[in-house]
């Protein structure tokens, strides 16, 4: 215990976001906090988009009642803006991997009510060239977390990315979707762990849906009941 308060003192918490004092480890400072877009209220039931009003039962954003969507529910704990958008690359890119703990911790929040302990807990998968450069997949690194809040079952390679697209950050929604059809394939030999279960994907941001639904649809594939996707973010169209 002592040597812990020694190390505290030496090396206070910072905030996650911009490195400012805070009070406990994996945190954020108030000014990032207040900045910081949780998601909350009424929510795409299918994409967890934010939705302006209130709402008694199931409703759905324009995207999801025009394109068809083959998991069951989603959620996102953040909008992909500001602060949100920067922990997200920092995490992707930036070898932020500490970010994973708030992250899990926000996201098994937003998941309330549609996550549970009996399903499987399955990670977005990127291409091995990718996993080569940047050494690590932020899916799983979440999934891991979010697996381990549940108590549930972690499958990490429970799917695979079997082709290699180039970056699509400037590509259209269609052109997207085009792309990611059989870009992603489950794993047979753990075919038989998704079998018949609930399954959760989970990747850090959902920008068209084209990737979560290429996953689900590898799912289904080996079997998997009702596919939910829960996401660090959600690209929202008023940022």
């Amino acid at each position: 215990m002592r040597m812990q308060s020694i190390v505290r003192a030496v090396y206070p918490p910072q905030c996650v976001a911009c490195e400012a004092q805070v009070a406990d480890d994996h945190g954020l400072c108030g000014p990032c906090w207040r900045e910081t877009r949780f998601i909350q209220g009424l929510t795409c039931e299918a994409c967890g988009t934010p939705l302006m009003g209130q709402g008694a039962g199931p409703v759905h954003c324009d995207d999801c009642m025009t394109i068809a969507r083959p998991w069951a529910q989603g959620r996102a704990a953040l909008v992909y803006d500001g602060i949100g958008r920067r922990m997200v690359l920092n995490l992707k890119h930036g070898d932020r991997t500490d970010l994973a703990v708030p992250a899990a911790r926000w996201m098994l929040h937003a998941g309330r009510g549609m996550i549970a302990k009996d399903m499987v807990v399955v990670p977005v998968p990127v291409h091995w060239t990718r996993l080569i450069a940047r050494r690590y997949n932020q899916a799983a690194l979440l999934s891991r977390l979010v697996a381990r809040g549940l108590g549930a079952l972690h499958v990490p390679d429970g799917l695979r990315r079997v082709v290699r697209n180039p970056k699509m950050e400037a590509v259209g929604r269609d052109a997207r979707f085009a792309a990611l059809q059989g870009a992603i394939a489950h794993h047979p030999r753990r075919a038989a762990l998704l079998a018949g279960r609930e399954v959760l994907i989970v990747d850090d941001v959902m920008t068209s849906g084209a990737t979560l639904a290429a996953a689900t649809e590898a799912a289904h594939a080996a079997g998997a009941g009702r596919v939910c996707v829960l996401t660090l973010a959600r690209v929202v169209k008023d940022t």
